[in-house]
């Protein structure tokens, strides 16, 4: 990894440091034969991760596939050398028209809103994943997950493992996310697909994330609710590289790994850095709970390393980003939200 810039003056800026792939992830990709294909390229996500993908590989085509209901997405990835499909998940006739590309990126998926459309959440979670996971079935696929499927744990724990059964609190989502894996499970140990289920949270992008959450409001002087006072975040550049590597990675049948930081931080004492950033006093409320949805990174640290980006530089980028009111992608995460409605 090359020095870390002091700030960002642009979103450009942002993108092009956030892409850059280590020695580590053109190596991984170098020994993993075949295309590249993103489903669910549209997401917060999917552009950086598709076009880390081409500067880490420019040889192998990479293809992005979503609905590409926001405007520009598409033409931006164009312009990076990442080729687009415009498909609708949902459409089996559509899947199967798509390349079979030896691998497979699934990002697609549904958390906000989920409460207020059930079935299309679930449709979304788990009939989706298996469809993909029978028409891919040859190809190696890495399938974004999330830390919910896990209970709450003691945040002295040091973290829910990957050996924790997946059984989240209540909720639609959360469920649904263990039906996802499910799915891939299945099929994996059905027709012998390789894979990983990649259990991420947070990442974060100076643009939205836990961190951006935290430091907007203490910036603009709203009450931060402490119920939920602990978390785990990574920077969202080392997560795409490590969902890229997981491909020369895979297991079969599929496996989890956590992806997150590794160290487990109190959302008071993030706020009260921010104040010293920024010039303003945090406002808080509540008691932060015993419990938490708090990963263990040990897996993904043993295998991958230690992520670039460490937590305080990651506050400082944000607090920069924040004080000079710079473009937010307004996405809250909601990671204060304990019963699972979002």
């Amino acid at each position: 990894m090359s020095k870390l810039p002091h700030r960002f003056d642009s979103i450009e800026a942002l993108e092009d440091f956030m892409t850059v792939p280590s020695d580590a992830l053109v190596a991984d990709l170098s020994r993993t034969p075949g295309d590249i294909m993103v489903l669910g390229v549209g997401g917060k996500m999917g552009p950086t991760l598709a076009r880390m993908a081409k500067r880490a590989a420019p040889e192998k085509k990479v293809i992005g596939v979503a609905r590409f209901s926001e405007k520009g997405v598409r033409e931006e990835l164009a312009r990076t050398g990442v080729d687009t499909i415009a498909a609708d998940l949902l459409d089996r006739a559509a899947l199967e028209k798509l390349p079979k590309a030896a691998n497979v990126i699934f990002m697609a998926g549904r958390k906000f809103g989920a409460a207020g459309n059930v079935p299309l959440t679930w449709a979304m979670n788990v009939h989706v994943p298996a469809m993909v996971a029978e028409v891919f079935k040859a190809s190696r696929i890495v399938a974004f997950s999330t830390g919910c499927v896990y209970p709450f744990v003691p945040v002295e724990s040091g973290g829910a493992t990957e050996d924790v059964p997946p059984i989240p609190p209540p909720g639609d989502y959360a469920t649904s996310c263990v039906g996802r894996e499910r799915m891939f499970e299945h099929f994996s140990a059905q027709h012998g697909t390789p894979g990983r289920l990649f259990r991420l949270n947070y990442s974060i992008d100076m643009r939205y994330g836990v961190l951006h959450d935290i430091g907007r409001k203490v910036r603009d002087g709203e009450t931060i609710d402490l119920t939920m006072g602990h978390a785990n975040v990574i920077w969202q550049g080392d997560a795409n590289s490590v969902a890229l590597r997981c491909l020369a990675h895979a297991t079969t049948p599929t496996t989890p790994i956590n992806v997150t930081g590794p160290e487990t931080f109190e959302v008071a004492k993030v706020a009260t850095e921010y104040g010293k950033l920024l010039g303003k006093t945090p406002k808080f409320a509540g008691k932060p709970a015993p419990t938490g949805w708090i990963n263990n990174a040990a897996r993904m640290v043993k295998e991958f390393g230690t992520p670039t980006v460490s937590l305080q530089q990651m506050i400082v980028w944000t607090a920069d980003w924040l004080a000079r009111d710079m473009t937010t992608l307004n996405k809250p995460t909601h990671y204060e939200v304990r019963d699972g409605q979002y």
